[in-house]
């Protein structure tokens, strides 16, 4: 199996459309492999379940203001259950934030089809397929990224990106930079409620990411898991901010 350019990706005209493109995307065979072997030996704890075993298209509301950029599939949660961030305990932190901020139904995302529904809000990952030791590689990243322009594209509405680590900040420096906004040099640096607001296109606001090691450490506290997440709504709610103009 060889490598597609990212240029042959269509250019779909829905999210539904999108979504059957990344779920059938085969671009990268190291993350191919991994993420089929993954679904086939399974997890003892689910092994009487049915993987999804396939890139994990983004989930939320079309009319998303916020879209939350993550890093990639974890290989026994969304490559599992084949939703973003579902299945596992980063999943759980992000979907608790969300519900508690406001943009969530309910606080808990346990498979597709368990009835939670965002509000204004879009989750979505820099890598689509579950990678090797949560490491997907920089020309993988890159095959993914015209994904994300194409999610971009078809949520017009998006005016805040909330980047979860430094991997989901470079993914978004670049999709900005890609799309023609003007990034200075220094690059704008990645850390907890850092900000940088582009002349075109929506703002970035990091956050670190809600992974084991980050919350079992305490590098990453509930406390500053929210003040991520009211940073969001208060750039959300002022007047004009985040113009995608």
């Amino acid at each position: 199996m060889t490598r597609s350019s990212p240029a042959t990706i269509p250019r779909p005209r829905s999210l539904a459309a999108l979504e059957h493109a990344i779920a059938a995307c085969c671009l990268c065979p190291r993350l191919v492999a991994h993420r089929e072997e993954v679904a086939r030996v399974k997890r003892r704890a689910f092994r009487g379940e049915t993987y999804w075993g396939r890139p994990v298209p983004g989930f939320g509301d079309p009319r998303a203001a916020l879209l939350v950029l993550g890093l990639a599939p974890a290989a026994h949660g969304a490559n599992r259950t084949g939703r973003m961030f579902t299945g596992d305990s980063s999943g759980e932190w992000l979907y608790a934030a969300l519900h508690r901020h406001g943009f969530a139904n309910r606080p808990a995302s346990t498979a597709r089809g368990d009835g939670l529904e965002l509000a204004g809000a879009f989750v979505t990952a820099s890598a689509r397929c579950a990678p090797p030791g949560n490491r997907p590689a920089p020309d993988e990243l890159a095959a993914c990224r015209p994904y994300l322009a194409a999610e971009l594209r078809l949520l017009p509405r998006v005016r805040l990106v909330l980047a979860l680590g430094a991997i989901a900040w470079e993914t978004a420096l670049a999709q900005l930079s890609s799309a023609g906004a003007t990034i200075p040099r220094p690059r704008p640096r990645f850390g907890h409620l850092a900000e940088f607001v582009p002349g075109a296109g929506p703002r970035l606001l990091g956050s670190y990411h809600p992974s084991r090691q980050n919350t079992q450490t305490g590098k990453l506290t509930r406390a500053m898991f929210d003040a991520a997440f009211r940073r969001a709504r208060e750039i959300l709610n002022a007047r004009g901010a985040g113009s995608r103009s």
